[in-house]
C-alpha cells in the first residue's frame, strides 16, 4: 500500500485527487495540507510514502516545503503536480529535491503510474520540464541539445535503430548519426547505450 499526502491550496483539487486515488487498491490518502507549512508538519507526523506537492500556495510555497522536507528526510519522495512549466518553478523544485515533475492536465492513469514509479525510486518529468533540465545540465558546456536532438534521444531510449529513428522523424540515417554524435558530445557520454540509460534515469523516456 502506497501512503500519500496531498498538498494543494485548493480544496476542490484535493477532493478530486482523493476521489481518484482512493479507487486504486494500492493507494491510501493519509492526509491533506493546504500550504507548505502544514505539509511539512503533517509529513513529520504521518510519514507518507509519497507527497503529491503543488507549488504555488500561501504562507510557504511548494519549493520551500520540498526543501524543508528533504532536509528533514533526504529519502522523502516528492512528486510535484502543478500547472507551471517556467524555469523559476521547474528547476528550483527539482534542485530542492522533488523526484518527479508533472502537470495537472495529466491523465488519471498516468498520474497513478507516476506515483508508483516515484515510490520505486524512478523519476518522471513532463517533456517541457525535461527540456528545462537538459538545458540546465548542458549550459556549462556552452551548448544544449536542440529540440530535434531531444526527439532523437527519446527514440534511442525506446530502442529504435538509426534507420528506425530516421523513418520516424523523416530524416536520413546519416542525419540521425550526426544528431547522436552531437548528443554524446554535449552530454559527455560514450555510446548510444549510455544515451538510453541517461534518458531513463532522468525520467525522459516512457
Amino acid at each position: 500500500m502506497i501512503r500519500i499526502l496531498l498538498v494543494d491550496d485548493h480544496e476542490i483539487v484535493r477532493r478530486g485527487l482523493r476521489s481518484y486515488l482512493e479507487t486504486e487498491k494500492d493507494f491510501a490518502v493519509v492526509g491533506e495540507a493546504g500550504d507548505g507549512d502544514e505539509a511539512v508538519r503533517l509529513a513529520g507526523e504521518l510519514k507518507p510514502d509519497v507527497i503529491l506537492m503543488d507549488l504555488v500556495m500561501p504562507k510557504v510555497d511548494g519549493v520551500e516545503a520540498t526543501r524543508r522536507l528533504i532536509e528533514a528526510d533526504p529519502k522523502a519522495c516528492i512528486v510535484v503536480l502543478t500547472s507551471y512549466t517556467d524555469d523559476n518553478k521547474v528547476l528550483p523544485a527539482l534542485k530542492a529535491g522533488a523526484r518527479s515533475y508533472i502537470l495537472k492536465d495529466v491523465a488519471a492513469e498516468e498520474l497513478g503510474e507516476c506515483i508508483r514509479r516515484a515510490c520505486r525510486g524512478e523519476s518522471v518529468l513532463h517533456p517541457v520540464a525535461a527540456q528545462r533540465v537538459l538545458r540546465e545540465m548542458t549550459a556549462p558546456k556552452g551548448s544544449e541539445p536542440t529540440e530535434r536532438e531531444l526527439e532523437v534521444l527519446l527514440l534511442v531510449a525506446q530502442g529504435l535503430s538509426n534507420q528506425g529513428i530516421g523513418d520516424k522523424l523523416f530524416i536520413t540515417e546519416r542525419t540521425v548519426k550526426a544528431h547522436i554524435t552531437s548528443l554524446l558530445a554535449k552530454l559527455g557520454l560514450q555510446d548510444r547505450t549510455q544515451l538510453a540509460i541517461y534518458a531513463h534515469t532522468h525520467g525522459l523516456a516512457k
